[in-house]
């Protein structure tokens, strides 16, 4: 056979590059259907519904899973929020400083409470706090020792993200600011920290979810049974009735909150990526 010959025959065409996308795409999605409908067939939905949606003991928690439950897990978030993002600012521009000690101190506290999981602090300050100073009582009692615990936990990760958010700051709006005879506190409070939140706004939001979702630890500092939050309400409930339905009611409880918010989220960010374009 000549190379003419070879030339002449028709080449072996295989599947283009789109082609074999849609395929990869046509796999993926005939797997995930097979799953969902193996899930159906498999599962035992009388003992499910039975055991989790029992409508007669949903009904039994209104309105106490929303007035008390839900307001109790709410006011913890966000007395711990503020905390976290009061300590978070302060040890940020700690770690910003040019003074040594100010950026070690800072660095220790976040590296460890970023660390330490969020059930330990609870702990420590359920225990360990009343074991070292006797005869003391927090202000607040449960209200202010979860504030203080999610505050702890939260400051570390919110002092990383405040830093990012004033490095993120163009350096010519502190020179301006200096220009026009500010102070360089007067700067960074006026000027700098201002557009650092507008930056962090998104990450600091998914921070709040973390602690809304956090706050089921309040259970260990020893709550009354006014001081419940979603999970313990839920978790009491369901052992007095024998039926996980309330555990369900809670877990949907914490999404009418944590859904919302992580659209914010998403819409945030989508206007900082346009406003960047």
């Amino acid at each position: 056979m000549t190379d003419t010959d070879t030339q002449l025959q028709p080449r072996k065409k295989g599947l283009t590059r789109r082609q074999k996308r849609r395929l990869s795409r046509g796999i993926q999605y005939a797997v995930f259907v097979a799953a969902v409908i193996a899930f159906a067939f498999a599962a035992d939905w009388d003992r499910l519904q039975n055991q989790f949606a029992q409508g007669d003991v949903a009904r039994q928690m209104f309105p106490d899973v929303i007035t008390l439950a839900l307001k109790n897990t709410v006011l913890y978030t966000v007395s711990g929020f503020v905390f976290a993002l009061v300590l978070g600012l302060v040890l940020a521009l700690m770690r910003l400083s040019s003074v040594g000690p100010y950026r070690w101190v800072a660095g220790v506290y976040i590296e460890i409470f970023r660390g330490l999981p969020a059930l330990l602090i609870f702990i420590f300050i359920g225990v360990a706090i009343p074991l070292a100073f006797p005869g003391t009582e927090i202000v607040g009692g449960t209200y202010g020792k979860a504030a203080i615990a999610l505050g702890l936990v939260g400051a570390a990760y919110l002092a990383e993200t405040f830093r990012a958010g004033i490095q993120a700051v163009p350096k010519g709006q502190m020179e301006a600011a200096r220009s026009l005879g500010f102070s360089p506190a007067r700067a960074m409070i006026s000027i700098v920290i201002p557009q650092a939140f507008r930056i962090i706004l998104p990450p600091m939001t998914n921070e709040f979810i973390i602690l809304f979702k956090d706050s089921s630890l309040v259970l260990l500092l020893g709550v009354t049974l006014e001081e419940r939050e979603l999970s313990k309400f839920g978790r009491d409930l369901a052992s007095t009735t024998a039926n996980s339905t309330p555990i369900l009611v809670a877990g949907l409880c914490y999404l009418l909150v944590t859904i919302p918010l992580g659209f914010v989220v998403r819409r945030m960010e989508a206007k900082a990526q346009e406003a960047v374009k």
